[in-house]
């Protein structure tokens, strides 16, 4: 973990929701941080907070950035997104934004150019490029250890649905889950989509279908160098948290979340089964991707580092996801091409 940070630094965070708090936790043990200024839309939540984690309360953004702080973390609803960002860019803050940066790609497009006529950085959380496997993974093609890659399956299986009052403001399966796999897609393999097939399901509560959205599906990419991906999503995995890679070379193959956490259950006989429970949720399984992606933040800040996720990285995951929402639609593949703007 990156530890060489000037210190002390000050550290505003907007969004005291499940993954907000545990942020603000997470610096507060990271080195180099002195200060931790937490708010929140509901202001009584984020007194709450700052009270529990013992961090400093401010009753808004404007108060937060009155403190004078070295960086920002974004947390909070998604169409809030843009406006804190360039609130922020444009005072020179570093910010560091859980995805997506905004609700649709005309909104994503704004700030990305926004962003990119600065020389102020901004961070999108996407935590798994921080995860140990993937970054094991992603090194082994790099180096060629793999051969030619010919197939990736990526897998994200929640066990239980969101609240179905999450679901009309979550973007779909595509831009809420499944752009975490089209990110690290990407990111291992170092190629990009061309072209995508998409289709869904429901077999679940209706209030998914009310809201347009699918709770199963299934994707197909094609990526640029002719290697195929696969991608299976799903909001009810009930055996738990599933969430894994499979890179398949002329030479070899590397598998990422496959451990004795894993929520496989093998039939054939005398294979024993796994003493340790399943991961329950995305918070256990990538905790310590979080921390590692937040002390990276930190060294972005200083300038230590480059900016390992930009917005125009977000950007791509976010046009994949669009494509097979399209697709999903339309019954039929779509090039990333025809809907790039």
């Amino acid at each position: 973990m990156p530890s060489n940070l000037a210190a002390p630094l000050t550290v505003g965070l907007a969004g005291t929701g499940r993954i907000g708090t545990s942020h603000a936790e997470t610096l507060k043990s990271l080195p180099g941080v002195g200060t931790i200024i937490v708010t929140d839309a509901d202001t009584e939540r984020a007194r709450a907070t700052a009270d529990k984690l013992e961090v400093e309360f401010a009753p808004d953004i404007e108060a937060v950035f009155a403190a004078g702080i070295d960086g920002l973390v974004i947390t909070t609803a998604t169409d809030s997104h843009p406006a804190l960002i360039t609130a922020a860019v444009d005072r020179g803050i570093p910010v560091f934004c859980e995805k997506p940066i905004a609700a649709d790609i005309t909104g994503t497009l704004r700030v990305v150019e926004h962003v990119e006529r600065s020389n102020v950085p901004v961070q999108i959380g996407f935590q798994r490029r921080f995860d140990a496997g993937y970054r094991a993974a992603r090194a082994a093609i790099a180096a060629g250890d793999l051969g030619w890659i010919h197939t990736l399956r990526a897998t994200t299986l929640d066990p239980a649905p969101p609240p179905a009052e999450y679901i009309p403001r979550s973007g779909g399966l595509f831009r809420d889950c499944g752009v975490h796999d089209f990110d690290i897609i990407r990111w291992v393999s170092g190629r990009e989509v061309v072209e995508v097939y998409a289709t869904g399901a429901n077999r679940g509560e209706q209030f998914f279908a009310d809201s347009g959205d699918v709770d199963t599906a299934a994707v197909v990419l094609r990526m640029d160098d002719g290697c195929l991906a696969t991608v299976s999503l799903s909001r009810y995995n009930g055996a738990g948290y599933d969430v894994r890679l499979e890179v398949l070379g002329s030479n070899g193959n590397a598998i990422v979340g496959l451990d004795e956490r894993a929520p496989l259950h093998s039939v054939e006989p005398g294979y024993p089964p796994s003493a340790l429970p399943a991961y329950p949720g995305f918070m256990d399984r990538f905790h310590g991707a979080y921390v590692e992606e937040l002390a990276t933040f930190l060294q972005v800040v200083t300038g230590a580092t480059t900016n390992p996720c930009p917005p125009a990285d977000a950007l791509e995951a976010f046009y994949i996801a669009e494509a097979c929402e399209l697709s999903r639609h339309q019954g039929k593949p779509v090039r990333l091409a025809d809907i790039r703007r």
